[in-house]
């Protein structure tokens, strides 16, 4: 028999009915001769809660107590459906992260995957039943809970299916597949056929909501299929692989965008060796990651020196920031969380002229102010307002044609 993996994310399974729903979907891709594994998000805005709540009992929640917390949402909705699945006659075991074998390092709140033991799903597959994976979450060598970061479950369900030697990972949402630009942002906006893995990486690096970006990273290194589709219509999805892809390469393929991001800039830092290291070093120990970096030209060997940082960060980065600007003799350092992030993306943009300017000009005709520009092989991002979001992603989308399709 076949096995496939199915992802279903936290709108899918928001309440009764829809967990049944899910349940029947699992079965029909029983009855189509598979074997069956669910991987399940918190149901609905759980997990936002329990954090709601865990802030209303202490401003300074203990993370390995935070990450016990919410890796309860996922466990509610696997246990439900398990029984949603036992009411359709069909056996059904849910099992937790740490029960699915899935072991992680100890950085709580945004863990990686270590490795993953599939005996105990195996031996449940061999038992003819269907086998729900609470996502989100795993166990540390000291056997402790973590969870892996909003967004984690997709991780979790293409590490399983990469571990079990499943024929594909599919992963069900609210939206119908990858989309060019977000839906509900931008009205034209396109769903795209298929996509390959370097292109999916950077859309959900630069924000694109649809995949986790460590989950594309697992498919792409372990070259497993991953089609996202919706859990709500039988619409096709997006296929997410390796091959070549039946669009145009020579374009670009999306729009993407981030709210969460905050700009921290050093002023007057003094231009000498070892500044960049004795800035960012603290950072790093601290688990802050750190995207744009921009070192103004020294004037007099003096310089600012601005990097961005999630703004769910900026607090936390500031807080290590600030000793460190008195020790190296800068004179402050300031914050602003107001911004966004909008990108272009596209496989095609590395052997082709002109994006660059094109996406410039078109922000500039639409009075959008560029604050930072960083750039990769196939990917232009600008930094902006926050409150211009919209307009950009609407202008960019229009300038590079990308309601049109093939």
């Amino acid at each position: 028999m076949a096995l496939v993996v199915q992802k279903y994310g936290g709108s899918s399974v928001a309440d009764a009915d829809k967990i049944k729903n899910v349940a029947r979907q699992a079965v029909a891709a029983r009855e189509e001769g598979n074997h069956v594994v669910v991987v399940v998000s918190a149901m609905g805005k759980t997990t936002n809660n329990l954090i709601t709540l865990a802030n209303q009992v202490t401003d300074s929640p203990d993370e390995r107590e935070l990450d016990v917390l919410l890796s309860t949402g996922e466990l509610i909705s696997s246990t439900l459906l398990a029984m949603a699945l036992r009411t359709l006659g069909v056996e059904a075991i849910s099992l937790s992260g740490a029960q699915a074998g899935i072991r992680t390092d100890s950085v709580y709140s945004r863990a990686r995957i270590l490795g993953v033991d599939p005996n105990r799903i195996k031996k449940e597959l061999e038992k003819d039943r269907v086998v729900i994976v609470a996502g989100f979450q795993g166990i540390t060598e000291e056997m402790d809970i973590t969870t892996l970061g909003r967004g984690g479950s997709d991780t979790t369900a293409v590490a399983l299916a990469v571990s079990l030697g499943a024929d594909r990972c599919e992963i069900y949402t609210d939206v119908e597949g990858v989309y060019t630009a977000d839906p509900r942002l931008v009205p034209e906006a396109r769903k795209i056929e298929d996509i390959g893995y370097d292109e999916m990486l950077e859309l959900a690096s630069s924000g694109a909501k649809v995949m986790h970006s460590r989950a594309v990273e697992l498919g792409e290194v372990y070259k497993m299929p991953i089609l996202v589709a919706s859990s709500f219509t039988d619409e096709p999805g997006t296929l997410i692989h390796g091959g070549a892809s039946v669009e145009i390469a020579n374009k670009v393929r999306g729009i993407a965008h981030d709210l969460n991001v905050a700009k921290v800039t050093v002023v007057g830092v003094p231009d000498k060796p070892g500044v960049a290291s004795a800035i960012f070093e603290p950072l790093a120990k601290a688990n802050i990651s750190v995207d744009t970096i921009v070192q103004n030209a020294s004037i007099n060997k003096i310089t600012d020196l601005t990097f961005t940082v999630a703004k769910s960060d900026s607090a936390k980065a500031m807080k290590v920031i600030e000793p460190v600007v008195k020790s190296i003799g800068a004179r402050e350092c300031v914050s602003d969380t107001k911004l966004a992030k909008v990108s272009v993306i596209g496989a095609g943009m590395q052997t082709a002229p002109g994006y660059a300017a094109r996406m410039f000009s078109a922000l500039y005709e639409a009075g959008i102010n560029i604050e930072l520009i960083t750039t990769s092989e196939i990917r232009i991002t600008c930094i902006i307002d926050e409150a211009k979001t919209e307009d950009a992603l609407r202008t960019l989308h229009k300038a590079f044609e990308l309601e049109k399709g093939l």
